[in-house]
């Protein structure tokens, strides 16, 4: 709590707390950070009691809709900003994307009598694709030699509704398989060939819960939680890593070099090095870079030191509930960006500006 009450003193040093009392920020967007999200709202409030934080779980594209139609003062999205979403949004100049955290999308699975797997992009994407239906099939034993794997029908499982996760998920097959690609393709909600269809992570998981040979995908933290068995996945190295908060983290540390300006946006899936797991993403926060949309001066202060304040001592709850933190080279670029924050044309006194 020491640690949590000097960040937030740091993010407010500039402003009195009469000056934010009454304060009201509304957020909506991506599930996959929401339990984040919302113990970061009620850390903060604890802290600062007079700044009131909602953030609405609808989904990426309901956040990125919000943001673009200033309803809600900030957005959450697993999939950053395309191009035409930027310049819906005024362009690249008019805009701050950042990453909150990183996570991970693990293939979950049920098979009974077997208690860890590993698998490849190109192997999932085969699963994915109805090509592999079995899990005696030879490309499965070659990756888990001495493992008794029944002859039992593969289910896959997957989201039915739009979902970051998926859009994750299809990236990275996309990027393994070019039957996958040419396929099924990407995107937050695509046509799936074969399996069940399944309501965000509690639809996926009674899918896999309930179903022997079952396999699906999720986020990590989500797995981890409700205690189901995930596999390692074959890095980049050739490693068969198992997604952890650490592994994630080295991801978003490897893209760090590519990050810079306003728009800090990179591709986690795949990425080269030691340890690192190549199904993950960062989460993004999306605002305005001028926040006069807040309507007023103090609305803007507190939101920009909210985001400070989670990006530095917050990120302590990220590790805590199964999130990966920022490392130290990307939180450096999120400083910067978080520094071109404005109200009508005026900084908003964060730590360097």
């Amino acid at each position: 709590m020491v640690s949590l009450l000097s960040g937030v003193i740091l993010g407010v040093a500039a402003v009195g707390h009469s000056a934010l009392d009454g304060v009201r920020l509304q957020g909506a967007g991506a599930t996959f950070p929401n339990p984040l999200y919302q113990r970061w709202a009620a850390e903060y409030q604890k802290l600062h009691p007079g700044v009131k934080i909602d953030y609405e779980s609808i989904g990426s594209g309901g956040g990125i809709k919000g943001i673009t139609e200033k309803t809600v003062d900030f957005a959450g999205s697993d999939a950053p900003l395309s191009a035409a979403q930027l310049a819906q949004m005024g362009g690249s100049a008019n805009v701050v994307e950042f990453p909150a955290c990183a996570g991970s999308v693990v293939p979950a699975y049920n098979l009974p009598g077997v208690s860890s797997l590993n698998f490849s992009g190109e192997v999932l994407a085969e699963i994915y694709i109805g090509v592999i239906s079995t899990w005696d099939d030879p490309k499965i034993a070659a990756l888990n030699p001495g493992a008794a794997l029944p002859a039992l029908a593969i289910t896959p499982a997957w989201r039915s509704d739009g979902s970051g996760t998926t859009y994750i998920f299809t990236k990275y097959l996309a990027a393994q398989s070019v039957l996958f690609s040419r396929s099924i393709g990407t995107g937050k909600q695509v046509q799936w060939p074969v399996g069940q269809g399944g309501k965000g992570n509690d639809g996926v998981a009674a899918i896999v819960q309930q179903t022997a040979g079952s396999i699906g995908y999720m986020e990590q933290n989500y797995a981890s939680a409700n205690h189901i068995a995930f596999g390692a996945v074959r890095n980049r190295d050739g490693e068969f890593v198992k997604a952890s908060t650490g592994s994630a983290a080295l991801a978003g540390e490897s893209a760090a070099e590519s990050l810079s300006g306003s728009i800090l946006a990179a591709d986690l899936w795949n990425r080269p090095g030691t340890g690192v797991y190549p199904i993950a993403s960062f989460t993004y926060l999306i605002v305005y870079k001028d926040l006069s949309n807040l309507g007023d001066p103090d609305g803007a202060r507190a939101l920009a030191r909210f985001f400070w304040w989670a990006t530095h001592d917050g990120q302590a709850v990220a590790t805590e509930l199964g999130y990966a933190p920022l490392s130290p080279a990307v939180r450096t670029r999120v400083e910067a960006a978080l520094r071109e924050l404005t109200f009508r044309g005026r900084a908003l006194g964060l730590p360097g500006k």
